[in-house]
């Protein structure tokens, strides 16, 4: 094999699939990216066995050929080499990679690419396309939801699923939910009416690449175990789906209220910062108390002291004082836009739920804390 490329470019494409790497992993193979040389283009690819990255930029590929070589090493010494170009070629003889940038000589021992998995990215027969732009909105209003407990394996993830012609996205680790459905243009979306969970990791790798191609149509399909990411025929991503059934999210969401408060976003997420500084590190909890037109937040510290502070609200209601795990609340509100926002309660014990006039496609809940 023998092939020439920017060490900007290369460097670009050896990041973005060297994080899928587990240097954990048992197999050694999987240590390893798969470089292919061919027709124009060169293509990396890199996998755990759970989630898999390819991605394919331009190349002068005077000879065609394919090796494995060790995915850390390599980014090392590209992320250490001056933006030029780069010359890679094989010994065959001698199993060997030569890497030639200008003045800068390096050899390193590859493994022929039969030892690699072999990997699939795509399946054509049920694919829709959504924007980079709302799959970043789909995952920065619900990532922070996402349980982290490994003994509820099924809430690791954010669920995917059809409903009403639109794309449901929701995450809950049985503390806090949040739900997004989006509208997406001319898109097949019907194999997903009985939803998907997506890991969290798989979730991490489809941001970084909206992020990577803002503006970009991103291709989707799933099977009964995968789901197959393709943007712009340059990056492909395959993620293991968890095999789990998700639970009735919809039992969480009061189907009526009794009581409204209407609160500027950012004067309550303000306030929450500050009491939050004298709660307990354990529970980080907060006494909210609701009565006319103000919301008074306290928290105590036993060895520390306390605070309160009063916000002005629009409330008529009766009077409560519910508790509030603050960490949970402010990580919710921060998916909010800035201006008015609601809090729909019924009582001290039942789930508090948090929308906002200019996003009503967005929903947050929080199950208040026992202090």
């Amino acid at each position: 094999m023998h092939a020439q490329v920017s060490t900007e470019s290369i460097r670009e494409a050896i990041n973005k699939v060297t994080s899928v790497v587990d240097r954990k992993n048992t197999r050694p193979i999987l240590a390893y990216t798969l470089v292919e040389a061919a027709n124009g283009e060169l293509s990396f690819s890199a996998t755990d066995l759970e989630v898999s990255a390819k991605v394919k930029i331009e190349a002068i590929t005077e000879v065609p050929g394919s090796f494995c070589v060790n995915a850390k090493n390599f980014s090392d010494i590209l992320r250490e080499l001056p933006n030029s170009s780069l010359e890679l070629k094989i010994d065959d003889n001698e199993n060997t990679l030569k890497i030639d940038c200008g003045d800068i000589h390096f050899t390193l021992l590859i493994y022929k690419n039969e030892d690699f998995p072999q990997l699939v990215f795509q399946n054509k027969s049920n694919e829709f396309s959504i924007k980079s732009e709302q799959v970043l909105e789909i995952i920065s209003k619900t990532n922070h939801a996402i349980s982290t407990d490994e003994t509820r394996l099924y809430l690791n993830g954010i669920y995917l699923q059809e409903t009403d012609s639109k794309l449901r996205a929701v995450a809950t680790d049985g503390h806090r939910l949040s739900m997004i459905d989006t509208e997406l243009e001319n898109s097949n979306i019907e194999n997903l009416i009985n939803g998907i969970i997506v890991p969290r990791k798989g979730v991490a790798e489809l941001k970084r690449v909206a992020e990577s191609n803002p503006g970009a149509d991103i291709n989707i399909s799933v099977d009964d175990s995968f789901m197959y990411v393709n943007c712009e025929e340059k990056y492909f991503l395959s993620i293991r789906l968890i095999s789990r059934e998700y639970p009735k999210y919809q039992a969480v969401i009061p189907q009526k209220t009794t009581f409204t408060l209407i609160v500027d976003k950012a004067s309550v997420f303000d306030a929450l910062r500050r009491i939050k500084i004298m709660s307990n590190e354990k529970s980080n909890g907060v006494r909210v108390k609701l009565a006319e037109n103000e919301m008074i937040l306290m928290a105590n510290h036993p060895s520390l002291g306390d605070a309160r502070e009063t916000i002005p609200v629009e409330y008529n209601g009766r009077e409560m004082e519910i508790g509030f795990n603050a960490k949970y609340l402010i990580d919710t509100l921060a998916t909010f836009e800035e201006g008015e926002m609601r809090f729909e309660i019924n009582n001290e014990f039942s789930a508090v739920v948090l929308r906002e006039t200019n996003l009503p496609h967005l929903l947050g809940i929080i199950m208040p804390l026992k202090l």
